[in-house]
């Protein structure tokens, strides 16, 4: 199945579901219980908005080894983490900002799962259990400002550098769905999720042991290879294979005269 979070004309934004291009409202929570209604709206008819409004977003770095290398750094032998704030999130089609702050802004295509199910010491046998769905993402990244801070809350923390879309899959097998970026429709990124250092169900199961995850809570799995600048004027398009793609425009921050 797939959830959309949509909104049409100035209607309050609410859960939905597709069926074969049309989209039917949701009565109740996707986290908890809900009963889907006729799907009568042409998927065309709505505004896509981020799937998910995350309570926290825990991203993992360095995931895929190749990634790594392309910057010159170890593989982690645990996985290394990082937030994102919530404020960060955008959806398909919404406007990834380039900050004034910022001389290099760089794409990273992701697999995100959603959580679906509160958990603490999740065991890896039962992380499947804890997840409603997934989704693609796009970590933006300040590159310059990442590398200068050495810590990275201000270059991954910026307003837009999280777009989620464009849907939650629940019927997706993590195991070996293929990522890609294209910018501008040149292929920028392309790896399997089979070439992650940690799995799916070892992220649940760790970053479970550290803080309780709540439903709607986002993981970001890690970039493969291949991350690249944006620049206004770009369009940027993470794909997941199974999932669809997210696409978004690239423009000046909207502060800026």
């Amino acid at each position: 199945m797939r959830f959309i979070r949509y909104k049409t004309g100035h209607d309050a934004p609410r859960y939905g579901w597709i069926y074969e291009e049309k989209v039917g409202p949701i009565d109740g929570s996707i986290f908890d219980e809900y009963r889907r209604l006729e799907a009568t709206l042409p998927l065309s008819a709505v505004t896509l908005l981020a799937p998910v409004v995350p309570s926290k977003i825990i991203c993992v770095g360095r995931n895929f080894a190749d990634h790594a290398r392309e910057q010159g750094l170890d593989v982690p032998e645990i996985p290394l983490l990082f937030l994102k704030p919530p404020s960060a999130v955008i959806g398909p089609g919404a406007a990834i900002e380039i900050p004034p702050q910022s001389q290099l802004v760089e794409h990273e295509a992701e697999l995100a799962i959603v959580i679906g199910r509160e958990g603490r010491w999740i065991g890896m046998d039962k992380a499947s259990d804890y997840i409603l769905g997934y989704t693609a993402a796009n970590d933006v990244t300040a590159r310059d400002l990442q590398r200068r801070d050495g810590q990275w809350t201000r270059g991954k923390g910026f307003d837009t550098f999280c777009p989620l879309g464009p849907w939650i899959d629940t019927e997706l097998d993590p195991a070996d769905a293929l990522i890609s970026c294209r910018v501008d429709g040149k292929i920028r990124q392309m790896a399997s999720t089979r070439d992650m250092v940690f799995t799916v169900q070892q992220l649940v199961a760790f970053i479970s042991s550290i803080m309780r995850l709540l439903p709607g809570d986002v993981i970001l799995t890690g970039t493969p290879a291949g991350i690249g600048p944006l620049e206004p004027g770009n369009n940027v398009e993470v794909t997941i294979e199974g999932i669809g793609s997210l696409t978004n425009p690239v423009i000046e921050s909207l502060t800026v005269s």
